[in-house]
Order: structure tokens, then sequence, then C-alpha cells
């Protein structure tokens, strides 16, 4: 990572506070409903939303199983202070996602969720990345990952070039070109799949979901 240890929410594009209006523009309600659908939680399951950034998504967690416990990671003091104002019902950490074992144990997960995060990591951040959510969950454990994927179209590459403005080629190109399921099944997942894709104006989002073996 560079020395700053993690890309700002809007990366280059825009200022963090205004992250959650410009994220609405991406058919947020959409892949966020289909994500919680696929985390599926379940009363007393440990859920850890890695790169949780304003906790929208923990936030839908949380409220579509109030008997589940949701923890918030983030390295973002900024995002996480916006993140505490819209719930205490969320247990907010801040830190990487690549020490996930570290801030909160190992075996300790039922379910990790991540969303629009991978994207803006060099590929060894996401293979480092990929590895902890592996090392924070139990055996049997579920991943469910919600990013840019494979642009499948010309429209959608085209579309997809504002996420690169703002969070740079480097980074993001990997993940145009579909590589985030290799690196999921090289994680040490199982039964890895492309569950969802949605097309938004920035690009297609999808869903993707696997085990921990």
């Amino acid at each position: 990572m560079t020395e700053r240890a993690f890309t700002p929410a809007l990366g280059r594009f825009a200022p963090t506070r205004f992250y959650d209006a410009v994220v609405a523009v991406t058919r947020e309600r959409v892949w966020r409903a289909l994500t919680v659908a696929h985390v599926a939680p379940r009363v007393g399951d440990v859920i850890v939303d890695v790169g949780c950034g304003t906790g929208s998504l923990a936030l839908m967690l949380a409220e579509a199983e109030p008997g589940a416990r949701i923890v918030g990671v983030d390295p973002d003091p900024e995002v996480l202070a916006i993140a505490g104002r819209k719930t205490r019902a969320v247990r907010w950490v801040p830190g990487r996602g690549d020490e996930l074992a570290e801030l909160l144990g190992e075996s300790m997960a039922d379910t990790v969720v991540s969303s629009l995060v991978l994207h803006q990591c060099p590929v060894p951040v996401k293979r480092a990345i990929l590895a902890s959510m592996a090392a924070v969950l139990r055996p049997g454990g579920r991943l469910v990952v919600t990013d840019y994927g494979l642009q499948r179209t010309a429209l959608m590459r085209v579309a997809f070039r504002t996420v690169q403005f703002a969070d740079g080629r480097a980074d993001t190109q990997p993940n145009a070109d579909g590589v985030l399921p290799g690196l999921i099944a090289e994680a040490g997942f199982a039964e890895v799949r492309e569950a969802e894709v949605i097309p938004t104006i920035t690009g297609s989002i999808s869903v993707y979901v696997a085990r921990r073996d």
C-alpha cells in the first residue's frame, strides 16, 4: 500500500463527505440489496464488513437481522465517523482489510462481506485482503464480495473510465479484466461464482460468492 495505507472512498474524484451522494448513482439500492440477500444474515451470525466505508451496507445488514453481530472495519477515520453517526448497532473497528485476524481474531466470523473496495487496491493488496478474509472466517464460512468485475461490453468499459479516473487505471484494470474470481480461489475459497451482474453508469458491478474450505 502507499504510505497513506488506503485509498480514500472516492479516490481523487471528490472529498469523502460526498461519498454517499456519489455512490447513489451506481444503482446502490439494487446492488446493496442483492448483497444483503446473498449474505442472508441469521440470528447469532458474526458478519464482518471489510472496508465498510460510511456504513451503509453494515447498517442494512443490522436492519435485516438485528440478532446478528455486525462488525465494520475501515482504515479511514473520516468514513468511520460518518458510519458511527448512522447507527450504534454495528461495532466500528479502525483497521485495514489485510490485518483482520490481528484486529478481530482468527476464524471468528460466519460471513465476510466487502463492497467497492478491491478495485481500488493493487493486485498484491487484493491478494492480501482476500487471504485476510479467509483467515478471519470459520471453516465453511461465506464470502460475499460486491465490486466492479469483468466489464463485458464496450458500453460498460467506457462507463468504467469514471472509476479509473478516480482510482487509477493500474489498480482498477485487473478488475475490469475479470481477475477477481481467480484471486478469490487462490486465497483458499471454494465454490466461487459470480452470482449477479448489475450494469451501472460507472460500469458493471458484480456480486461474487464463495465458501471458505
